[in-house]
């Protein structure tokens, strides 16, 4: 009896023990309540950090469902409603646990254009720098919430906005029967664009309540993001929405509406154009065959099935995305519009890329690696490289070539379209841990998107995060680094307040660029090579066959880029000008997947 007495005492204490935190809850919520264009939204003290607080699921822009598809967003007006939380934000994608949107096949809702805000403690009382981040995932991917920033927020007092856009086809689309039917802005292709863009109008609006000076707002993103950050300084419909910028691991890639289109297949090399995807939907009797009635089978279509569809037609071929439309990005295309002093924003500009890029691809690939269930299948396999020299060299060569694209050729157009506060870096830090399965260090080493967490702190990369970043002083000596470099840059424009060394600003005469790594290898250098002198080099290397140089040529100049088919069938006097390497690309995936039943060693 008295067992039963305990167990009851223990279960109400806890009921008021609970009373007492929802109590505590709703009036902080109530005291942490700020009034929006869009509505009244509680805050809560993040759970991570005591000094911040967060709002989320802040609508910045209407649902763009229905006819709202494939329209520019249409602002969210309702300073009188209550924001309430939402289960699901995330905007149609492929299901992925890497990507932050778990589940199986296609997931997510067109219901997807919010905004979440992290601030310090003290936001009533003072207004701090905004830093505005765009999440990657190769704008198929994605979603706002997948990072924390609220240790950011609070050792570099600054006030961070994260935001959702529109994905995949539904964030960029070309087609007759689309925009041949609308007039404006609805005219344009690329609605994910659109979406950041106001979502920094709101930004610009709104931002003061929570503590954030709508005059110094810095955006920053990486991968896809780093390549919007592009894409929004080459943008006239973004002019005054921000002050500087932050490129991490970004690309310039873009389409022209042909290709977006790309009717007949014309452009071998993109398989999943407008055109192409419609014949699929028509030949599956997802909509009809009349032209009269596409434009309206094409707004009704199910989202998912429309994404689905993207999914099914995968290939080596690409999906365009960013397009030259000549209304949210110009004709000229971004390295174009970057160069342009029409469309200069004349702000300071951080851009960078991590040492060893493609090895978060390559280092998957079953054509580098080996596989061995030395113990059990109920076990991962021991990943080990097939042969070390010819990895180091793919993934040494094609990083470079990155860093060579998307950072000093985009910073080479701005300075030539009268920026001058210019900053590269290289991000290099490898210093994890290895495992039974896998050598980390040699085989990711300072991957594509491994230098996220120390801007964050939230520290995340899948499954192997606990390799990737052990604790202990060389995390801890990059971490504080990078955050007070980032934080630096978004008070005053200038890194290295707080660093140890001068940021030596880059030029076109003197490409300097800055070593991001534990304090004793911090370092400023200059860069040698250009990509032509890159590609070059491996033409006498001893290391590659004919036709690895060729592919490993092939990937430097298609990819964060604009595709350079002249350069590739004119390097090394045309020595790969009659090999068909998209044929030769499929032919090694094949082989691969007859004998292993996938490309990945996952």
């Amino acid at each position: 009896m008295m067992r039963w007495v305990l167990v009851i005492f223990i279960s109400l204490t806890a009921a008021c023990a609970d009373f007492d935190l929802l109590t505590n809850n709703i009036e902080s919520n109530n005291a942490l309540r700020v009034e929006t264009s869009s509505g009244v939204v509680g805050g809560q003290v993040s759970a991570l950090v005591n000094n911040v607080v967060t709002w989320e699921d802040i609508p910045f822009a209407q649902p763009p469902t229905g006819d709202l598809r494939w329209r520019s967003p249409r602002p969210f007006d309702a300073p009188n409603r209550i924001i309430q939380p939402r289960q699901d934000t995330s905007c149609v994608q492929k299901a992925s646990d890497f990507a932050g949107a778990p589940g199986e096949g296609i997931v997510g809702t067109e219901d997807c254009l919010y905004l979440d805000i992290k601030a310090p403690k003290d936001y009533l009382t003072t207004q701090y720098p905004v830093m505005f981040w765009i999440h990657g995932g190769g704008n198929t991917s994605g979603l706002k919430d997948y990072y924390d920033y609220s240790k950011l927020a609070d050792t570099q007092k600054v006030v961070v906005v994260t935001t959702n856009y529109r994905l995949g086809a539904l964030g960029w689309f070309a087609h007759p029967a689309i925009q041949g039917g609308q007039t404006g802005l609805d005219k344009a292709a690329n609605f994910g664009t659109l979406d950041i863009i106001e979502s920094l109008k709101w930004v610009r609006n709104n931002i003061s309540q929570f503590g954030g000076d709508p005059s110094n707002v810095t955006i920053f993103g990486e991968s896809a993001g780093a390549h919007n950050v592009f894409a929004l300084m080459a943008s006239p419909l973004a002019e005054g929405l921000f002050h500087k910028a932050i490129s991490q691991s970004g690309y310039t890639t873009s389409d022209s509406l042909e290709d977006g289109y790309n009717k007949d297949g014309n452009n071998p090399l993109i398989d999943r154009g407008s055109w192409q995807i419609i014949t699929a939907l028509k030949g599956a009797g997802l909509i009809g065959d009349e032209a009269e009635s596409l434009r309206a089978d094409l707004k009704q279509l199910d989202a998912r099935a429309l994404v689905g569809f993207y999914d099914k037609k995968e290939g080596l071929g690409t999906i365009p995305l960013t397009m030259r439309d000549g209304i949210v990005i110009p004709a000229s295309g971004l390295i174009g519009a970057l160069g342009d002093e029409e469309y200069a924003k004349n702000i300071p500009v951080m851009a960078g890329a991590t040492k060893d890029e493609v090895a978060l691809w390559h280092g998957l690939h079953r054509y580098f690696m080996d596989t061995n269930y030395r113990f059990t299948k109920l076990l991962p396999p021991i990943i080990t490289v097939k042969n070390q020299a010819l990895f180091d060299l793919w993934v040494r060569i094609r990083s470079h070539a990155w860093k060579l694209r998307g950072v000093d050729q985009p910073l080479q157009a701005l300075e030539e379209a009268g920026y001058s506060d210019l900053y590269a870096y290289r991000f290099d830090w490898d210093h994890q841990k290895s495992s039974i399965f896998a050598d980390f260090p040699n085989i990711l080493g300072a991957a594509h998107g491994t230098d996220i967490a120390f801007v964050t702190g939230d520290y995340k990369y899948g499954p192997i995060a606990s390799y990737m970043y052990p604790e202990g002083s060389e995390r801890e000596q990059m971490e504080r680094t990078m955050m007070n470099a980032w934080g630096s840059f978004a008070r005053n424009g200038d890194p290295d307040v707080v660093l140890p060394l001068t940021w030596t600003r880059f030029t076109t005469q003197n490409p300097a660029y800055l070593h991001l790594d534990k304090d004793e290898l911090l370092k400023m250098d200059t860069e040698l090579y250009s990509l032509q002198s890159l590609l070059d080099s491996i033409s006498i290397d001893t290391i590659p066959s004919d036709l690895e140089k060729c592919l490993i040529v092939w990937e430097s100049l298609v990819n964060v880029g604009d595709p350079d088919i002249v350069a590739f069938n004119q390097w090394n006097e045309s020595a790969c000008r009659d090999i068909d390497i998209r044929r030769k690309q499929q032919d090694i995936n094949e082989a691969l997947r007859v004998e292993f039943g996938s490309i990945s060693v996952m």
